[in-house]
């Protein structure tokens, strides 16, 4: 979803910056491994720095996206480059064989074979032993490169025998722009980059009907809570109980309200805070007049608390009713 260098160099500076100069110096390894969370653009990179090995005409370490090869590797069709993914659960033995075997073969063109390993971390102890003596003894011009979200579940051996290329998160900020570029409303994009670091996700979650209504009843709450805590316990009994049936959601709204809290406390400090909720800001501002800090804590120690209380297997009904009363208690005296 990432398509120019442009938009690479903003997302990953570094590691882009690493892979040209890599490049630049000649000092191309023969095994490296990308790691960082999904939706940091690990893929994207990799096909970058796969285009740069193989362009024909590459310019100020760029590849110049119109030669031979690198259209081959933009389309998935060039012959020298060999992605594996999982079979399963795992990447098997079997895959690492038909893959040491495929690269003897000489049906390849002259110049440097490169094959991408999409989650290492699922290599079995087989594939991981078979994989580490074709990267000891590697047959003549060979990059590998291995994507990870979990480094640690790699072979310590393995790892000793690759360079490792560590990706940061993405930049909230760039994650936004490219959710509204994509259709979302910066509200939206806003609360939705507090959720997930993934653009693809991100994506997902915006267009889930359930995620829409989570929000929508957060933000009811937040307002209830402050005028009566007998209204904010319907919203819990007809919207929020009937609604969040699911564990992973029931967290996620908790999650979703505690972000609005902490926008709260957030504007109170700086008036000119990014928030989760920008569409908002101005209810934000007259509940930051109103709070005391001391207040905003208990109340987002009360939300910890209930979600911690979720995991425990705590009756909901009666968790959201004593979280509501919490939330209520120091409006009594404001």
């Amino acid at each position: 979803m990432l398509e120019t260098v442009d938009q690479l160099m903003k997302l990953q500076p570094i590691v882009m910056k690493q892979l040209q100069m890599i490049f630049e110096k000649g000092r191309i390894g023969h095994a490296y491994i990308f790691e960082g969370e999904k939706g940091t653009g690990k893929k994207e990179v990799a096909k970058f720095f796969i285009k740069l090995l193989l362009c024909l005409n590459p310019s100020k370490n760029v590849p110049c996206e119109t030669c031979r090869n690198c259209k081959r590797v933009e389309s998935g069709n060039h012959p020298n480059v060999l992605h594996i993914e999982p079979d399963g659960q795992f990447i098997k033995v079997e895959q690492i064989r038909d893959l040491i075997s495929t690269m003897a073969k000489t049906s390849f063109e002259e110049g440097r074979k490169i094959y991408v390993l999409h989650h290492a971390d699922k290599m079995n102890i087989a594939a991981s032993n078979t994989l580490l003596k074709f990267l000891e003894e590697p047959d003549g011009q060979v990059t590998a490169i291995l994507l990870t979200e979990q480094y640690q579940s790699i072979l310590p051996t393995i790892r000793s025998r690759c360079q490792h290329i560590k990706f940061s998160s993405i930049p909230k900020e760039f994650l936004i722009q490219q959710l509204v570029e994509h259709g979302l409303t910066f509200s939206m994009a806003s609360t939705v980059s507090q959720v997930t670091n993934s653009l693809e996700k991100g994506l997902e979650l915006a267009q889930d009907e359930q995620f829409a209504l989570a929000r929508k009843t957060v933000l009811k709450l937040v307002e209830a809570v402050r005028k009566n805590v007998n209204e904010a316990l319907l919203i819990i009994y007809d919207e929020w109980i009937p609604n969040l049936k699911e564990r992973n959601e029931f967290e996620l709204s908790l999650d979703l309200l505690l972000l609005a809290y902490r926008d709260i406390v957030a504007i109170k400090a700086n008036p000119d805070s990014a928030c989760t909720y920008p569409d908002m800001i101005d209810r934000w501002k007259e509940f930051a007049l109103s709070s005391t800090y001391e207040q905003l804590s208990n109340q987002m120690h009360a939300i910890l608390e209930a979600r911690q209380n979720v995991g425990r297997n705590m009756n909901r009904t009666l968790l959201m009713e004593q979280l509501m009363l919490k939330l209520q208690e120091g409006y009594s005296f404001v």
